[in-house]
């Protein structure tokens, strides 16, 4: 299947995706903020260089798109052009991602991972419930803790 723009188009769309400061990033910290907790962001210091960081909670949490991490949830799906190639960037994204969690938990660090379908979608989960989650959790002992969208009640 060939794509449905030319090259140049895709080039500055693809150009247009950030890395860092997204729209889930910017609405975690705000959440965080408003709820009266402080932190530091893309600590490079650290393994995976974390999106936020509050040393108060010894504490790291990463945003991750469903797509560039691979989630298995309805925001994911391969593309069907160049398959080989994103097979193996997501693949390297997953590996890389298991490596900073290996390494900040070993250093002592607790890790928590907001998936972006907890935020958009149909299986995003409401505002309260995304900093409650987090509230308890950072004011708890537990090691980990990952949110993602809820699957829809049978």
């Amino acid at each position: 299947m060939t794509d449905i723009v030319d090259k140049e188009t895709r080039s500055r769309m693809m150009s247009g995706i950030r890395s860092t400061n997204t729209k889930p990033e910017v609405l975690i910290r705000s959440l965080l903020h408003r709820s009266g907790f402080r932190f530091r962001i893309h600590v490079k210091t650290l393994p995976g260089k974390p999106d936020i960081v509050l040393p108060k909670h010894h504490a790291v949490i990463f945003i991750h798109g469903c797509f560039w991490h691979g989630h298995d949830c309805h925001l994911f799906k391969l593309p069907a052009t160049r398959t080989e190639f994103w097979q193996t960037k997501i693949d390297r994204n997953r590996h890389n991602d298991r490596l900073a969690l290996e390494a900040l938990q070993k250093a002592g660090w607790r890790v928590a991972t907001i998936w972006e379908c907890v935020l958009r979608g149909k299986l995003r989960i409401s505002e309260e419930s995304i900093i409650d989650q987090l509230s308890t959790w950072l004011q708890s002992t537990a090691d980990s803790l990952e949110l993602r969208g809820n699957p829809p009640a049978i």
